[in-house]
């Protein structure tokens, strides 16, 4: 049976750490922070479960603490990129089954994927890009994106689509894209009702590459 919850440990409690490990610790996950910051660490103590001071380039003191015994590691350092490469290879000798990193630049990046991380993540570049997809239109609500060039996006119907059919939008016809479901406030209707008229506001929830969901988006 597949566990309910997983254990993670967040190293670097700085602003980006904090917010992983505390969004973390609310769904209800076993969560460690770890930070060579007191006053971090103090803040943290009363939203995780556990909150320890670390020096994590230290392969013995990550190994007392029993670091190995999570299952994910989300090291979390801001810029010393030194601290966080040492703590990558630390965590790849310890055995953790599971790490996330994050980079401060490309070649940090490039650095911590020959070393064999599991995920890289530049946070201010994919927020960019987040928040770039919804500026350049305004119909899309949010997205998803899912590697491979795929992405799940929200989409709102504007007002002068009331009254049309679904199935006039071309959905896996003229755009090759796959109709996952539709929000009509907070009830789901599955992706099989192209019969339905549309509402304004309704959301749908498309499935495809970003090219054609931009298409599609256009067309709107």
């Amino acid at each position: 049976m597949a566990k309910e919850t997983r254990s993670f440990t967040v190293i670097g409690l700085g602003a980006f750490g904090s917010a992983v490990a505390s969004e973390l610790a609310r769904f209800g996950n076993q969560v460690l922070g770890v930070d060579t910051d007191e006053k971090r660490v103090t803040q943290m103590s009363n939203t995780l479960d556990n909150c320890v001071i670390l020096d994590t380039t230290d392969e013995v003191a990550l190994r007392e603490a029993g670091i190995d015994q999570y299952d994910v590691a989300l090291i979390a350092i801001g810029r010393d990129i030194q601290a966080s490469i040492l703590t990558t290879m630390n965590l790849k000798m310890l055995g953790v089954e599971t790490i996330w990193v994050k980079a401060s630049n490309k070649t940090h990046h490039r650095i911590l994927s020959k070393l064999g991380a599991d995920r890289v993540i530049l946070p201010e570049q994919e927020m960019g890009r987040h928040i770039a997809q919804m500026l350049n239109n305004p119909v899309v609500q949010d997205y998803v994106s899912l590697g491979n060039g795929y992405s799940v996006v929200n989409i709102v119907i504007p007002e002068r689509l009331k009254g049309k059919p679904l199935k006039s939008l071309g959905i896996g016809e003229r755009f090759d894209l796959r109709l996952l479901g539709l929000m009509r406030g907070t009830e789901f209707r599955a992706g099989d009702t192209a019969e339905m008229t549309l509402e304004p506001a309704d959301k749908l929830i498309l499935l495809g590459k970003r090219p054609e969901l931009r298409r599609f988006g256009d067309a709107l």
